[in-house]
C-alpha cells in the first residue's frame, strides 16, 4: 500500500513539475510576443508619424472651435445634434462599448473610451471596408479661453484612403461642426 502511495506521489510531482514548465513557457511566450509586438508597433508609429512620412497611414488634424469642450463633446456624441450638424441620419449609443452609425449608416463603429468633455476614442470604419477592419479615431478636447482646441488623430485605416479620409474629416466634420456651433 505504501508503494502505491509513493508511486502516486511521484506521479503528482512529475505532473506538477511539467505543469510548472508549461506555465513558465506560456508566460515566456506571451511576454515575448507582447514585447516584440509593442516594439514593432512603436517602430511603426515612429516610421509612419505624419511629420516623418508623406505616405503616412495616420491623420493628425487640429481645429479650433468657438464653443466649450462640453458643447463640442455633446455634438459629437448626441444622436440629434450629430444628425443636425451633418444633415444626415445618425444613431449613437454614447456609452463606452456603445455602437454608432453616422452619415446615413456609411460610417459605423464602437465607442472605446470616453472622458467627459475631454476625450472620445472610437473604433471607426466605413461600411464597405473589408469585414473586421476598424481604424481608431481619437478626439482630444482642450479648453482654450471660451472655446476648444480639438486635436484629432486617426490611425489604422487602409493606406490608400489617407487623402480621401483627411479631406472627409475636414469637409464632413470640422466645417459642418464649425457652422453648427456658431
Amino acid at each position: 500500500m505504501k508503494k502505491i502511495v509513493l508511486n502516486r506521489s511521484k506521479k503528482k510531482k512529475s505532473i506538477i513539475k511539467n505543469l510548472s514548465r508549461t506555465a513558465i513557457l506560456i508566460v515566456f511566450c506571451f511576454t515575448g510576443s507582447s514585447v516584440s509586438a509593442q516594439m514593432k508597433q512603436d517602430s511603426m508609429n515612429q516610421h509612419n508619424s505624419p511629420a516623418t512620412s508623406p505616405n503616412s497611414i495616420s491623420i493628425h488634424q487640429e481645429v479650433d472651435f468657438k464653443a466649450s469642450p462640453q458643447r463640442v463633446y455633446e455634438a459629437l456624441l448626441d444622436t440629434k445634434q450629430f444628425s443636425e450638424f451633418s444633415t444626415m441620419s445618425a444613431q449613437i449609443d454614447s456609452a463606452v462599448g456603445g455602437a454608432f452609425s453616422l452619415f446615413n449608416k456609411h460610417i459605423v463603429g464602437r465607442i472605446l473610451e470616453l472622458v467627459p468633455n475631454q476625450r472620445i476614442v472610437q473604433a471607426w470604419r466605413v461600411v464597405d471596408w473589408a469585414p473586421g477592419v476598424y481604424s481608431i479615431a481619437r478626439f482630444e478636447l482642450i479648453p482654450q479661453g471660451s472655446g476648444t482646441h480639438l486635436i484629432f488623430d486617426h490611425t489604422g485605416f487602409p493606406q490608400n484612403l489617407r487623402d480621401h479620409l483627411a479631406e472627409g474629416w475636414q469637409t464632413h466634420y470640422w466645417n459642418l461642426l464649425t457652422s453648427y456651433l456658431y
